[in-house]
């Protein structure tokens, strides 16, 4: 190569990452933002960042991952205020300096490691989002029933959700109580009640979600669908469900 195409290559730039450190188990540790420098990669993402910084720089550095596809919802975390994945956030698309801090609403495990599962559980068991099917004798050998093309593309649709909890750390409701169920438990329940298969009515429903805890407390403030990184239409099946839950309660 020539050195006036060296000249010519383009510079990578140097990314500064202000990352919130705190391990709550450890009584000496103090919530404190720390700085971090590294070049910036072609086609980075933040999930690359974060690695590059746990592998070459500081091994205590705590965060989460799993598929690294936007598939697992591990990584989410706050991205220069707002929630994101970090996986699916290309660097490139920030700027130099970059503020990266845990998930609000949850319990911090240490530095960006939420435990989001402990919630989720929780969540699922109230609002017992499972189908609730009409019990008869098992027969492995029953044809499975028809579902109509359109209401099963309805169902899959909601069934994309991740679990990540980026809806919650948006939600104002979520922040000024945490037992509102938020969007995340609103739409698992809005997907049960698609189902043709499942047996409740919406007088069950309303026993679950007819308060300030669950539908009513949303201030629709839009954020939660705002920043999902599946793009589900949560505002639309919250917006269906508090219909529906009012015209009960009359």
């Amino acid at each position: 190569m020539s050195a006036s195409a060296i000249d010519d290559a383009p510079t990578q730039r140097q990314l500064t990452l202000n990352i919130l450190r705190y391990d709550p188990r450890n009584p000496a540790s103090k919530p404190h933002m720390q700085k971090y420098r590294i070049e910036e990669a072609d086609s980075m993402t933040l999930f690359i960042a974060l690695t590059e910084i746990r592998e070459h720089q500081d091994s205590t550095l705590q965060f989460d991952f799993v598929c690294r596809a936007g598939i697992c919802g591990s990584c989410a975390m706050m991205v220069n205020g707002r929630p994101q994945l970090a996986c699916r956030v290309l660097t490139r698309d920030l700027p130099d300096e970059i503020t990266l801090a845990p998930l609000p609403f949850f319990e911090l495990i240490a530095d960006l490691s939420v435990f989001t599962g402990k919630w989720m559980r929780g969540m699922s068991e109230r609002l017992q989002t499972w189908l609730h099917a009409q019990e008869r004798e098992i027969d492995l050998c029953r044809i499975e029933e028809r579902m109509d093309p359109d209401l099963a593309e309805q169902i899959y649709e909601l069934d994309r959700c991740i679990e990540c909890g980026c809806c919650i750390a948006a939600c104002g409701t979520a922040q000024m109580r945490h037992d509102f169920v938020g969007a995340v438990g609103l739409a698992r329940l809005a997907r049960f009640r698609l189902d043709p298969r499942d047996t409740r009515t919406d007088d069950d429903y309303y026993d679950l979600i007819g308060d300030d805890t669950g539908v009513f407390g949303c201030m629709s403030l839009l954020a939660c669908q705002d920043v999902c990184p599946k793009s589900l239409p949560l505002q639309t099946q919250i917006a269906f469900l508090r219909r529906k839950m009012a015209a009960q309660g009359l």
